[in-house]
């Protein structure tokens, strides 16, 4: 089995979350500069905005990066082209099994780390040619599965014979430590990087993010069957009202429309969509992005040492 960062080719086992309208490539090349595995997130940009990205993010660092594609977007299948012809060295997937796209990815040389959030579809894309699978709990911010990293991540180890990179509550080194207990090769993070100098959000984006406590995040959507993280606010209050009096699906999706742009690019308190993990009660400060990453791993050994093991 590869060891992650033999694997991508980065400094620190973590990749970055394929944050939508955030994972830019500002923050893909402050990710790489610092150590990590930076991503752009296509999530449901044009194709051409996806290229545009990739060279402006090569433009910024000589380090490898990737591309996260949400399968459920317009666009996925010219996405899909789009990395090939840009000569992408990663993709990770979001929103479903990108079995379609696996043989032409595997010709490219691409190697494929699809985000899972069950036993059941890691076997899926293990089978398919995946190189190796995050799985991603409910703690995570944006869109979740229901189970919490702590049950999946062990689970989903047990199952497959290709790498698992956890996901989901991890934001300093505890459970960096906690991931790797559980049998993972390496991790990915979004919360905590949205609370970096480099990161491209709006001022009163990081500041409800580091203001967080550890009950500040609700979950939106499940009676769509789109369950989404976000943190608490009048909007995500108005929305939990209206689901909870029979509102249609037309009506939530005109409450959202647009929102998770208001809160990045605007920092619309009232109408935002301020995506965020459970996890953002243990983020206090805005840092940059070099301290964040290398608070994640240096201290790993000594913390290591101290622990008290039955």
């Amino acid at each position: 089995m590869k060891n992650i960062t033999e694997l991508l080719g980065s400094k620190y086992p973590l990749i970055q979350g394929g944050m939508a309208n955030i994972a830019t490539a500002q923050l893909c090349a402050a990710v790489c500069e610092a150590g990590g595995f930076g991503l752009i997130g296509a999530g449901g940009n044009d194709p051409e905005w996806v290229r545009e990205q990739i060279r402006a993010c090569r433009a910024k660092t000589d380090k490898p990066f990737g591309v996260n594609i949400m399968l459920m977007s317009p666009h996925a299948a010219a996405i899909a082209k789009v990395v090939v012809e840009e000569h992408v060295p990663v993709v990770t997937t979001g929103a479903g099994n990108p079995g379609i796209y696996m043989e032409a990815w595997k010709q490219a040389g691409i190697k494929v780390i699809p985000v899972v959030p069950s036993v059941a579809l890691a076997q899926r894309v293990e089978r398919s040619g995946a190189d190796a699978v995050i799985a991603e709990g409910t703690e995570s911010g944006g869109h979740i599965g229901e189970l919490t990293t702590m049950a999946l991540v062990p689970q989903v180890v047990d199952a497959i014979k290709i790498p698992v990179i956890a996901a989901g509550g991890i934001a300093d080194v505890r459970g960096v430590l906690a991931a790797f207990a559980l049998g993972a090769k390496g991790i990915q993070v979004g919360t905590v990087l949205l609370a970096t100098e480099e990161c491209p959000v709006h001022e009163n984006y990081k500041k409800m993010v580091v203001d967080a406590r550890d009950t500040s995040t609700v979950v939106t959507g499940r009676q769509t069957g789109a369950p989404v993280r976000v943190l608490k606010n009048p909007m995500a209050n108005e929305y939990l009202e209206l689901s909870k009096h029979g509102a249609t699906l037309e009506e939530l999706e005109k409450l959202t429309l647009g929102s998770l742009r208001r809160a990045v690019f605007d920092g619309n308190l009232e109408t935002g969509s301020f995506m965020a993990g459970q996890i953002a009660g243990l983020v206090k400060q805005v840092r940059p992005m070099k301290e964040v990453l290398a608070s994640l791993f240096d201290g790993v050994q000594a913390y290591k040492d101290r622990l008290e093991v039955l």
